[in-house]
């Protein structure tokens, strides 16, 4: 069973230093590629360098709505050479957030510097991940004006309503799910998910955010996460996945492991009324037909395995190693 982090975040400086650890991990568990984002100028060369390092990994460059402010005068032109010099690169982290730290930042100006990266990404003919707080609305009448998106967009830590799912669907938008479903009521969830296009469904930690809720207590934690008690961060409970997890009460700032994909592939395969196989079968196909862009690491991956003689679809020839 082979599974794709559709967006996450292995740059970010509270988990940077742990990243070897984290990816080897997570692919031993089953998670073959991780759609790494940046959200700002300053980590975009990290993410780089991350993409050349792991083979795992497919880095994504954009501006997120919380660091509009931050840009630099030409960090448009940044982007487009990063695009440039990075051919496997994909869009990403961009959107809008009306969210409470979303609201500190003027709305045009997210408005603005979004619509550029969309219709980059459009241009492009690359996928861009899009973050989206309280500004659905707003989103749709965005993506409609730009769109459609033969390369496809992805709805990133998907929280809209069933309602809106089918106009995104025909502009050629993704829906990806993570954690912090499980912040929605099972019966709005369940209905939003169930009128969620089979082919559009993808899974996503956005580690080291978005942890999941997890009863069974097969929860990974980040070694050395400073919100934890020493006793949870002792190697033994480490190696055993936290056994004892699902009877404590974790801090709401405790750092989300990639491997914890597998709680939310459980998660919303039961809300669908799915086998888990099935589910991550599903979602990773759908993941590798997104993320086979032009230049990307996945059809180059598959031009080797067709040289060598492998005969298989791109959705199931691609294994790599996180090293």
């Amino acid at each position: 069973m082979k599974l794709f982090d559709a967006h996450c975040h292995l740059q970010d400086p509270r988990i940077i230093s742990k990243a070897p650890q984290l990816i080897s991990s997570a692919v031993a568990s089953g998670v073959s590629s991780f759609a790494v984002n940046g959200v700002s100028e300053k980590d975009w060369n990290l993410v780089k360098e991350m993409g050349v390092k792991y083979p795992s990994v497919v880095p994504c460059f954009g501006i997120h709505p919380w660091y509009v402010a931050e840009r630099s005068p030409h960090w448009f032109e940044t982007l487009k050479s990063l695009f440039e010099t990075t051919p496997s690169a994909a869009v990403g982290e961009i959107g809008l957030d009306k969210g409470s730290k979303g609201r500190e930042i003027d709305f045009s100006d997210q408005v603005g510097v979004f619509r550029q990266q969309l219709e980059l990404a459009k241009e492009l003919n690359k996928p861009a991940s899009i973050h989206c707080v309280r500004a659905f609305g707003d989103l749709l009448e965005i993506t409609k004006s730009v769109g459609p998106f033969p390369a496809g967009v992805i709805l990133h830590s998907y929280l809209g309503s069933a309602e809106m799912v089918p106009e995104f669907a025909k502009l050629g938008a993704y829906f990806s799910f993570s954690g912090f479903l499980m912040s929605m009521s099972e019966k709005k969830a369940k209905k939003m998910l169930k009128a969620v296009p089979s082919d559009r469904i993808l899974l996503e930690t956005d580690s080291p955010d978005a942890l999941p809720k997890s009863e069974s207590g097969d929860l990974y934690f980040v070694e050395g996460d400073p919100s934890l008690s020493e006793e949870v961060n002792s190697p033994q409970d480490l190696e055993s996945n936290a056994s004892s997890g699902g009877s404590m009460k974790l801090p709401k700032e405790t750092l989300n492991h990639p491997a914890n994909i597998h709680i939310v592939l459980g998660y919303v395969a039961r809300l669908l009324d799915m086998k888990n196989e099935e589910l991550a079968e599903l979602s990773y196909r759908n993941a590798v037909r997104l993320f086979s862009y032009p230049g990307s690491k996945l059809l180059l991956e598959k031009g080797a395995a067709d040289v060598s003689g492998g005969t298989q679809d791109n959705s199931t020839t691609h294994v790599p190693s996180s090293s």
